[in-house]
């Protein structure tokens, strides 16, 4: 099985993530007060997607990433839409990435230092579906088996998409990652990157430690990286160290921008401590990340900045 991030880290050391896609919806005048989150925009206004990933890999992200974090079928089933049509919607998140990539790469004028950029298929948590912010504790009173059934489906139709790689991200829970990669090797042909959110300096974001949660994909072959993603900034370095004796494979983070999200206000709480994410992605680097971006709250802008600072 090829490695599709490995061309990357042999040219450059490090590959660079793109940034947040719904707050960037939002910034861009999207309204996403819906539980459908970014995928209430794949059904009203998909050319705000495809725009916004291309302005990444014009910012020097080399992947993007789709707008499934949200798009589950039984989320889905609620607006309404059966099976087929949701099937739809998922493969055209992937069309929308596809074509920014190809009208990048064509109009690209740095082909000659730069690698094709890749699609990864965002493969959000079960608390996606329930859109009660539940990513940031935990705590679901669900089965692996139970967790396998609910991620099958929409892993089974992304892959058919023939994405580059999938994205299982945001994980806030072991249980959840043991049935995502107990259900990754029904797909022995597909490549994918896991990452945890985090509550604190060692912690997943519903209490167990991230070293251990990482452990447990070192015996897929699959998992091409491991790390965290929105999380805030400050605890990535602590985080990042706690893992260079557990793993062999290459490390991510794509903190969010610094800004807490409050689900009880439903509103963002700004932390000027990080206003500029690229001495802080330096660091990154440093404790041993080389797949490196944003989360929640980046923008183009971010990861331009990232890029030129490593």
């Amino acid at each position: 099985m090829l490695n599709p991030i490995q061309p990357f880290l042999d040219q450059a050391g490090v590959m660079i993530l793109d940034g947040a896609l719904a707050t960037e919806l939002e910034r861009r005048g999207a309204d996403l007060n819906d539980p459908l989150w970014s995928a209430k925009t794949l059904l009203e206004t998909p050319d705000l997607i495809q725009q916004v990933h291309y302005d990444y890999f014009v910012a020097g992200a080399d992947v993007a990433t789709t707008a499934t974090y949200q798009a589950t079928f039984e989320g889905l089933a609620q607006r309404g839409l059966n099976q087929t049509q949701a099937e739809s919607l998922m493969r055209l998140s992937v069309q929308l990435a596809t074509d920014a990539r190809e009208q990048f790469w064509q109009e690209s004028a740095h082909q000659a230092e730069r690698i094709r950029p890749l699609v990864a298929a965002s493969i959000g948590p079960y608390a996606a579906s329930l859109a009660d912010g539940s990513e940031y504790w935990g705590n679901y009173r669900r089965t692996i088996e139970e967790l396998m059934a609910f991620h099958r489906p929409r892993m089974a139709c992304l892959v058919e998409c023939g994405v580059d790689l999938l994205a299982c991200e945001t994980i806030p829970c072991p249980e959840e990652a043991e049935a995502l990669l107990r259900l990754l090797a029904e797909f022995p042909h597909q490549s994918a990157w896991l990452s945890f959110s985090c509550r604190d300096e060692r912690h997943v974001s519903q209490g167990e430690l991230l070293a251990d949660c990482v452990a447990l994909a070192n015996d897929s072959p699959q998992i091409v990286a491991v790390g965290l993603n929105c999380t805030p900034p400050r605890y990535v370095p602590s985080l990042l160290a706690s893992l260079v004796d557990v793993t062999d494979k290459p490390l991510l983070a794509y903190p969010n921008s610094g800004e807490n999200w409050d689900s009880t206000t439903e509103c963002w709480l700004a932390d000027p401590d990080f206003a500029d994410l690229s001495r802080p992605a330096q660091q990154w680097y440093q404790h041993g990340a080389r797949l490196i971006g944003g989360c929640c709250r980046t923008t183009p802008a971010d990861i331009a900045a990232i890029r030129k600072a490593i």
